[in-house]
């Protein structure tokens, strides 16, 4: 390392601050950037139609010159689900391990990018890489998904600490397992800030295993006469490799549903990060046919996905839609995945579908599925292991962030030590002492909304909750060009807004309103036309029915 007496840091977030998702953190040592992953947040309800929401690379589009790379801590979107978004915008380098960086390869090649055009840097926790004046160094955690790292910036003035997810469950697969070693190797060298996750900070005690759920899990496939199906998140691989090995155990085989989930997967498979104890355990379900159900007593079926994925599938599959699974009263349903915040409407409506089926629903207690994130004492291990002079809680809202900050205070912090931020605050540093926070940096996200990647129209939304709300009304009409007199229609459809054969004269009147207003127009503008038609029919259907739809107009001039 050179010989500089001292670093000037700042310390950002673009993302992962006040909210669930879309980490993105930025560590600037003496005019050098490192961002620490690049996730996605899934989108609010009122966001209809959006698939995620990103950070806004502006701030690290002005400073492309002084990035050094990003550096992932692990797999979950949250952390990673921006990075074919980010490199599209600059190419840096990136650097993860293994399991990481394949699925990374993997997003870009759905993208369809060339992952040679890309700086894409496999790392080890043992690895040490050399900036100039700063060393960063990596120690394995302990999460839901393999290969999970926490990482250590080394300054002159002290280490940099982001821990990312973690929890310190002692049970786990040694692919999994915390290095309690490089901790205490960090903290020898002195750690001037850490940057825990916050998301469980409000829950008391250790986040503890799943020896229960296993147990659960072995009885209900012991008295299960049929096929099993199991909601499960495809995120938790460590929950999917248990539902594995005790299917095995009950000489079940294992179907997956959900295309994202099967190339994770076989990602997983292929370099042994998941097993399948027997050979020719994993089936390929066909289509249903005439001839081919896939009603097998002996499957597992594991319906997966993210957010909201695994309870759209159960309602497919009860609502005989799925071209794999159609749920009847014979199987047995497991739902393993209990609704993170913002689905749990959507998850009460889904077990109500199911039960429609008239097959058997067991809902696993939350207390037996617990989340991959540190609880308080969690927490508090970290901080004494590492034993930091400041304190910033990240990976949260608000209230989690809170709660680590009063977790500190109760361990004897004073108050000046623990730092509260909102993205895009700027907490700087210089010679190891706290210098400035301020709202330097103008923060922003991205929609992401099929392949439109960037501000989605405000009209746009607003008209998606219409549709959502009130529905469409479309009228079709054929006009012939000299006389500007309707000569076909009109024909009027509905949809989400009334039932057409129940209201007939709401129709007729629409048709009438039509007509009239093409007729008697006293101009040849088609425009004027249809802005004075749609204003007619606005206020009519409000007045009859106290709703507004979205008012199409198809006219056809031959």
């Amino acid at each position: 390392m050179e010989n500089i007496k001292h670093s000037k840091i700042k310390i950002l977030a673009l993302g992962g601050l006040g909210e669930n998702g879309k980490n993105m953190y930025v560590i600037d040592v003496n005019e050098k950037i490192f961002i620490l992953d690049a996730g996605l947040k899934y989108p609010e309800e009122e966001l209809l139609g959006v698939d995620a929401v990103i950070p806004d690379f502006k701030y690290l589009i002005e400073n492309k010159e002084r990035i050094v790379g990003l550096f992932l801590t692990h797999a979950h979107e949250e952390h990673i689900g921006a990075v074919p978004n980010l490199l599209k915008s600059i190419n840096v380098p990136v650097y993860a391990t293994r399991f990481t960086m394949a699925l990374v390869e993997d997003a870009l090649r759905d993208e369809m990018e060339n992952i040679d055009d890309f700086q894409l840097k496999i790392i080890k926790n043992t690895n040490v890489l050399t900036f100039s004046d700063v060393q960063i160094s990596f120690f394995s955690t302990t999460h839901s998904i393999p290969d999970s790292i926490g990482i250590c910036l080394n300054t002159n003035d002290g280490a940099i600490v982001y821990t990312s997810n973690y929890t310190f469950e002692q049970n786990v697969d040694k692919r999994y397992q915390t290095s309690y070693d490089q901790i205490s190797d960090i903290s020898r060298k002195g750690v001037l800030a850490l940057l825990s996750e916050s998301l469980s900070a409000h829950n008391p005690g250790h986040t503890t295993g799943e020896g229960r759920f296993v147990y659960e899990l072995s009885e209900v496939f012991s008295l299960a006469p049929g096929r099993i199906i199991v909601s499960v998140f495809s995120s938790d691989l460590q929950r999917i490799q248990k539902i594995i090995n005790v299917a095995n155990e009950h000489n079940r085989k294992i179907a997956i549903i959900g295309r994202k989930m099967q190339r994770i997967v076989d990602i997983a498979v292929k370099m042994g990060y998941l097993k399948f104890p027997t050979q020719g355990m994993l089936m390929n379900l066909k289509f249903i046919d005439e001839t081919n159900d896939n009603n097998l007593p002996n499957m597992v079926v594991l319906a997966t996905g993210e957010r909201q994925e695994p309870f759209d599938a159960l309602i497919r599959m009860s609502r005989k839609l799925d071209r794999l699974i159609h749920i009847e009263a014979t199987d047995t349903i497991i739902v393993a995945s209990p609704p993170i915040p913002g689905t749990e409407i959507k998850a009460a409506r889904t077990i109500d579908i199911v039960y429609r089926t008239g097959a058997k629903v067991i809902s696993i207690n939350k207390q037996f599925l617990p989340s991959s994130n540190a609880s308080a004492e969690d927490i508090k291990l970290m901080i004494n292991l590492l034993k930091p002079k400041f304190i910033i809680p990240v990976i949260g809202e608000y209230r989690h962030q809170y709660a680590q900050a009063q977790i500190a205070e109760n361990m004897g912090y004073d108050l000046e030590n623990i730092i509260l931020l909102d993205n895009g605050m700027v907490v700087e540093f210089a010679q190891g002492d706290l210098v400035n926070i301020s709202e330097e940096i103008d923060v922003d996200q991205i929609l992401v909304d099929g392949l439109s990647v960037g501000e989605i129209s405000n009209v746009v939304l607003k008209d998606r909750i219409t549709l959502s709300q009130d529905g469409i009304l479309l009228a079709i009409a054929t006009v012939d060009v000299k006389t500007k007199k309707v000569i076909a229609g009109p024909e009027i459809v509905s949809r989400g807004f009334i039932y057409v054969k129940e209201n007939e004269e709401i129709i007729k009147h629409v048709e009438n309103v039509v007509i009239e207003s093409i007729n008697d127009a006293k101009t040849h503008d088609m425009n004027k036309i249809k802005l004075e038609m749609r204003e007619k029919i606005g206020k009519y259907l409000y007045k009859e029915t106290r709703r507004k739809p979205i008012i199409m107009l198809i006219i056809n001039e031959l």
